[in-house]
């Protein structure tokens, strides 16, 4: 649970922004995204081994 506390005379929208950030810092909604559809191990670790191909191909074309 997110607490946020406000003080007195605080601006709503102030205290608005601070929950936001807080919420954003959890990463809750990061993994609700990723818990939304199953992957099989296999899957993720063909397109982990993808995105490091694209990296390294990314890295090369710098030099």
């Amino acid at each position: 649970m997110i607490i946020t506390t406000v003080k007195e005379g605080e601006n709503i929208e102030r205290a608005l922004k601070k929950f936001k950030r807080k919420y954003e810092r959890t990463g809750v909604l990061k993994e609700l995204r990723r818990r939304q559809f199953f992957n099989k191990p296999s899957m993720v670790k063909r397109a982990d081994k993808m995105r490091a191909i694209y990296v390294q191909h990314t890295y090369h074309l710098d030099d």
